[in-house]
């Protein structure tokens, strides 16, 4: 079964403030649902982060730990994060969008995946708990800059 949810949010900050701490993986467990650990496990190409690089993520989702290792496929600061799953339980593509709004940062999360074993029999469970996770994503998202504007 095919999972492929998504999310916006509208966050009263510019872009690149928001992109830019959305997109830094140090980030990610400040802010996205279940994550406990994110490691920088291999730097792109020209080094750093950006197409080619590896984030290896330590989650826990429906009670069991999930490790899995996201690739940058697109990156484009202030805009586009794509990323799709190098290892882990299931493929997974997630595509993090950032577009100027009148009131702020248009902020998109899309999450697409496909259950297989274990988690093809939880698939309809799943769908709402991402769909569940990416809306807090992008409230936590925003509470965090937020928390952060002098």
């Amino acid at each position: 079964m095919t999972i492929d949810e998504t999310a916006e949010r509208v966050i009263p900050l510019p872009p690149g403030r928001v992109a830019g701490y959305a997109m830094d993986w140090r980030n990610d467990p400040e802010w996205t649902q279940g994550i406990g650990v994110a490691t920088l496990t291999r730097e792109a190409d020209g080094g750093g982060f950006g197409v080619g690089a590896e984030v290896t993520r330590t989650a826990y989702f429906l009670g069991k730990r999930i490790d899995y290792v996201l690739r940058v496929a697109e990156h484009e600061p202030a805009e586009l994060l794509d990323m799709v799953s190098v290892a882990g339980p299931m493929p997974m593509h997630v595509t993090y969008t950032f577009a100027p709004h009148p009131h702020g940062t248009l902020v998109g999360i899309r999450v697409r995946g496909d259950a297989g074993g274990f988690y093809r029999l939880a698939a309809p469970i799943m769908a709402r708990k991402v769909r569940s996770s990416i809306g807090k994503d992008l409230r936590d998202l925003e509470r965090k800059l937020l928390e952060r504007t002098p």
